[in-house]
């Protein structure tokens, strides 16, 4: 299910499924992106940032038209303690492989992965990325 913002409208809250993962996106070239999802974050319960929140930062492969530095991001995702992944959706072979990474995220994150919980694989990125 896709969002442009939250909260979500609470009409639906009867027919809405369990969610598992919110995947923030941000266009490194909006900073209206970045202000949006900071907006948003203050709609998510904090329980959520305990491994079922990453952040998914689009359109890096142009660095020339960035308007957030990466290092604004990179903070947001140290703050929420939350992974952000870095992708340019216009190269066919790495949009297959963020969707492909985005899924496993998914299946840890809705418990279809055994010895794996959202926590734990959230402390196991932290850990590599400050290596």
């Amino acid at each position: 299910h896709l969002a442009t913002s939250l909260p979500l409208p609470s009409e639906r809250d009867h027919l809405r499924p369990r969610i598992d993962l919110i995947v923030f996106m941000i266009d490194i070239k909006s900073k209206y992106s970045l202000k949006n999802v900071e907006a948003s974050l203050a709609h998510v319960d904090a329980s959520f940032f305990l491994g079922k929140v990453c952040f998914l930062v689009t359109g890096v492969g142009r660095v020339n038209d960035c308007s957030i530095e990466t290092n604004a991001v990179c903070k947001l995702g140290k703050t929420y303690c939350s992974p952000v992944l870095f992708c340019e959706l216009e190269l066919e072979g790495v949009r297959a492989a963020t969707a492909q990474r985005l899924l496993r995220i998914l299946e840890i994150c809705a418990g279809h992965v055994r010895g794996v919980s959202a926590l734990s694989f959230v402390l196991l990125m932290r850990n590599s990325d400050d290596d």
